[in-house]
């Protein structure tokens, strides 16, 4: 794979299409009642670089597949992740539970782990270890604090 991820391009796309029409249609949907000031800075680097590193490939930082059939088990899982988030919208569509959070806070992170680990792209790798800690313990929060 060069330096550029066109499949990764596509899955941080996917990632982002429900959460942009999420927030046009809801705006206080993504309203953040989380007060730790250091766990949303650790949330937001390791967001940014996760979907960068997701797409841009750094030379001498990944190896590239690992494997013989590598690529196919790297678009079918990633394939299989994204639908599952997909269907996490569905499912909670109407809901604001703890159990949707929790959902749609840790299938993008195994996204971004996985996809790591399949280029044995270390920058993404700690990028997606830096957003699932950052991002479920917000998500989670800002649900515990609802009830």
């Amino acid at each position: 794979m060069s330096w550029f991820n066109y499949y990764g391009l596509i899955a941080v796309v996917a990632i982002l299409l429900p959460n942009i029409i999420v927030a046009i249609v809801d705006k206080s949907s993504f309203e953040n009642k989380f007060d730790n000031k250091a766990i949303l800075v650790v949330e937001q680097i390791g967001r940014y670089c996760s979907m960068a590193f997701m797409v841009f490939n750094i030379p001498f930082t990944y190896f590239d597949f690992w494997f013989e059939n590598a690529f196919a088990v790297y678009l079918i899982v990633g394939s299989c992740l994204l639908l599952f988030y997909y269907l996490g919208w569905i499912i909670f569509r109407k809901n604001s539970c703890t159990a949707k959070m929790i959902w749609l806070s840790v299938t993008p992170t195994v996204l971004f782990l996985f996809c790591g680990i399949m280029l044995v792209s270390i920058p993404l790798i700690i990028s997606a270890v830096l957003f699932g800690v950052g991002h479920i313990t917000v998500s989670y929060n800002n649900r515990s604090e609802v009830k």
